[in-house]
């Protein structure tokens, strides 16, 4: 399986953070995004979640590569997700790479993987934005159940961060959401930033960027 890795200065361990990407791919955004948490002092390992059907997808952030990464991301499976993750918590866990208690930050897409792997995998924190389809039935990564059902099984702490104004993500999910990481006692906080859309972290101009950075580096500097 091919994987991104972005490692800190210096010699290690250190913190141990699988990224999830977006629906297009391990793309320079993504890239990015590891490499700032590798400047922060996490080693950062990014899956290629379509390593079983495409290889080094790296698709256009326009109406074509939408398409594709949509058509992509349904031929994901939550056993082939948790398998792909798994297989990175365990690199991250060898010696000199990080300690026992690694943790994931995952975007759109990603966000929903890291959902599945906190629950499967006993990650010690993860930070999941605006991750979609986690309250229905609609692709396979949501079923045969929910994914939201999947929250009694996560035993580390969640960050869940989406904009008031994303069309993936709509208010009632956000609320379905808080409710069943409460119900199940999870550890969590739910942040919901004003007029902010679908995408704007890693790159997205403006505060909600900034903050979500510092929640999210903060998280993992606490629980990791």
């Amino acid at each position: 399986m091919p994987a991104y890795v972005a490692r800190p200065g210096g010699p290690g361990p250190h913190p141990g953070v699988v990224v999830g990407h977006l629906i297009f791919g391990v793309d320079e955004s993504t890239r990015r995004c590891a490499d700032r948490l590798a400047a922060a002092g996490f080693l950062a390992i990014v899956p290629d979640l379509y390593h079983r059907t495409a290889p080094g997808a790296d698709l256009p952030r326009d109406d074509e590569g939408r398409r594709r990464g949509l058509e992509l991301m349904r031929t994901l499976t939550r056993d082939g997700v948790v398998e792909d993750v798994g297989r990175c918590v365990e690199w991250l866990r060898g010696p000199g790479r990080a300690g026992p208690r690694v943790g994931m930050l995952g975007v759109s897409l990603g966000g929903h993987v890291a959902f599945v792997a906190a629950a499967r995998l006993g990650l010690a924190a993860t930070a999941a934005l605006f991750p979609g389809w986690l309250t229905g039935t609609e692709i396979p990564l949501s079923t045969p159940e929910p994914t939201v059902a999947l929250a009694p099984g996560i035993r580390g702490r969640v960050l869940f961060l989406v904009g008031d104004r994303d069309h993936v993500v709509p208010a009632a999910d956000v609320a379905r959401v808080g409710e069943a990481l409460s119900g199940a006692g999870v550890a969590h906080e739910v942040v919901v930033y004003p007029d902010a859309e679908h995408g704007f972290f890693p790159d997205g101009p403006g505060p909600a960027a900034e903050d979500a950075w510092r929640r999210v580096t903060d998280l993992f500097a606490t629980a990791l």
